[in-house]
């Protein structure tokens, strides 16, 4: 199996066509999406959709803060929450009903699947240390005991946290299109990086697709117009911030 793990979307649909049409071109059997389907960018209804048709089609979604948000709007001014309520008012009952209803994590084989840290998964907590990686797979082992690998969204980076002989989780930099071993029995929390909004200073979206039968990860960079998803930000009235942010890949 070839599983193509996509996350933090944020109703970014030319992002999030690009990597699904990539991924299909490597040979991706099945698809995860890790959860922060809306949010930030002007195309909730459509992704939802998608989300809604792949999930018939077998794939695994999981619910980000961002769903939850777009579902019931917080009262409070943050960054993060600025988009909220716009969100919620583009989408139908039933997608508003598809994101309530999403899991925060699944178990496939030995992975275990979660949108934030494994360690209290709705208190969205990010993995971008290597003490947060251990918290997180201390965590992944309580809630399922055979979990060797946990795959995460969230922080928009691409990472992987593997277990070094004699001492804790390290921290690796993948090379994108450069396959990673990832033996069964090690350890490995894995940051899968953001589709639809990079903040690593490059605007090409991200994914990570996981061969399991070879036990081998590849991160992904992909190229998408990224000018015309800017653009239909600022058409929707939406933050400046929020084009500039796919412009710049930061």
């Amino acid at each position: 199996m070839k599983l193509a793990l996509l996350s933090d979307i944020h109703a970014n649909r030319q992002a999030l066509q690009a990597c699904l049409d990539h991924a299909r071109s490597q040979g991706a059997d099945r698809f995860a999406l890790l959860g922060d389907l809306v949010g930030y960018g002007a195309h909730p209804e459509q992704v939802v959709e998608q989300a809604m048709r792949l999930a018939d089609e077998g794939a695994i979604v999981l619910q980000g803060n961002h769903d939850e948000m777009a579902v019931q709007p917080p009262n409070n001014p943050s960054m993060g929450a600025s988009t909220a309520t716009w969100t919620h008012q583009q989408l139908s009952p039933a997608q508003r009903a598809f994101l309530a209803a999403l899991p925060f994590t699944a178990s496939l084989q030995h992975l275990l699947l979660v949108h934030a840290s494994a360690d209290q998964p709705t208190q969205w907590r990010y993995v971008d240390t290597e003490r947060a990686a251990s918290a997180c797979m201390a965590a992944a082992h309580q809630l399922q005991p055979d979990a060797r690998h946990v795959l995460v969204g969230h922080v928009h980076h691409q990472a992987l946290y593997y277990r070094a002989a004699g001492r804790g989780l390290m921290a690796f930099t993948p090379t994108p299109g450069v396959g990673v071993p990832m033996p069964k029995q090690r350890d490995a929390v894995v940051t899968i990086g953001s589709v639809g909004q990079p903040r690593d200073g490059d605007p090409r979206a991200m994914y990570a697709l996981y061969d399991l039968a070879a036990e081998r990860l590849t991160f992904q960079r992909v190229a998408y117009d990224h000018v015309a998803a800017a653009a239909a930000i600022r058409a929707a009235g939406l933050p400046e911030f929020f084009a500039e942010r796919l412009e710049t890949g930061r």
